[in-house]
This record gives C-alpha cells, structure tokens and sequence, in this order.
C-alpha cells in the first residue's frame, strides 16, 4: 500500500550571510505558492562554495530567528552538527526521516540554478525533492540556460517574483559603512 503525502514541506538553506527580508518575502510566496505545512531556513556554517562567511553564525540564527518570530510555520534550523555535514543532500535526508511521508521542495535562487549540477549528489536531491527557483536579478536567462534546467525542465518550478535584495548586497554596504 502507497504512503500517503500528509504535508508539504520547504527547505530554504543557505549561509543566511545575512539574513534579509527578501528571505523573508521568497518563503512567504512560497508558503502560499506551495501550500507548505513548514518551512525551515536551515543556516549552515559555511557555503561549500565559499571561502569564509562574513558574519558568525550564532549572529545569523540569531538574526534569521528575530526576522521569522511572528512566522511560527516557519522554522530555522541549523543542523550541520546534528548530520555531521553542510550538504544540502545531507540536510534533505535528515528531515525527509523526521518529516516522514512529507512531500520536500527544495526553494533556491536562479544564480544556485546554474551550478546546481556541482552540488554533492544533485541527482539524488532531485529525485527526493521539488526543485523551486526564484528569479534573481542578472541570472535568470543563464540560470535557463543551464545544463541542468535543459535536462529537467518538467521538474523544475520557477517562480518569476525578483527580490532586489541579496546578502552580497548586504555584505557590500556593511563594508562601506565600516571603511
């Protein structure tokens, strides 16, 4: 007999190097989009792409917590001592156990669309999750173009809402206003 899916649950993970409201508006579009039970910001400690984060990480769940208080549907997590790893196949795994006969979405950004093939074990993520990508300034017609949304371009949800904010930005300005 089939398992039933009971929820739907989202994963939007990342660095959160910081955590902005443009996280914020992408998980509340996907909340309704998705018709998610919950959703977890899973903070991890560094980006496997990246070479150093520029704020702490106690600093950024802080941070994610205090942006997400009035949004108890949405959980932030940080799991990469639990699961021994950062890796986004680690994490779905884990709560694909916890969150046992949930339906998984994976929630990234249009520039993560265009090296998502580099990611550990990528095939694997897709066959456990829905893959969702939202527009991001700059990325989207390379993001479209990319090997991996050529191969599954059926099981791909793009969601074409731009936030003009990214933690790059963020970092940027921080920068400045430090010089």
């Amino acid at each position: 007999m089939a398992k039933s899916i009971k929820n739907s649950i989202g994963i939007l993970g990342g660095s959160f190097d910081p955590p902005h409201k443009g996280h914020l508006i992408i998980s509340k579009i996907s909340l309704k989009k998705l018709k998610l039970k919950k959703l977890y910001w899973v903070v991890t400690k560094r980006n496997p792409f990246k070479k150093k984060s520029y704020f702490q990480l106690k600093d950024r769940i802080n941070k994610c917590k205090k942006i997400t208080k009035n949004h108890k549907i949405i959980k932030v997590e940080h799991l990469d001592n639990k699961i021994q790893s950062n890796r986004t196949i680690k994490v779905v795994n884990y709560l694909k156990k916890r969150d046992k006969n949930s339906k998984i979405y994976l929630i990234i950004g249009s520039d993560n669309l265009i090296n998502f093939h580099k990611w550990k074990s990528w095939k694997k993520i897709l066959k456990i999750c829905e893959l969702v990508v939202f527009s991001r300034k700059g990325f989207d017609q390379k993001a479209k173009k990319s090997a991996i949304n050529k191969h599954l371009k059926n099981n791909i949800i793009f969601i074409n809402k731009k936030i003009d904010i990214s933690s790059t930005e963020l970092r940027g300005h921080q920068k400045k206003m430090v010089s």
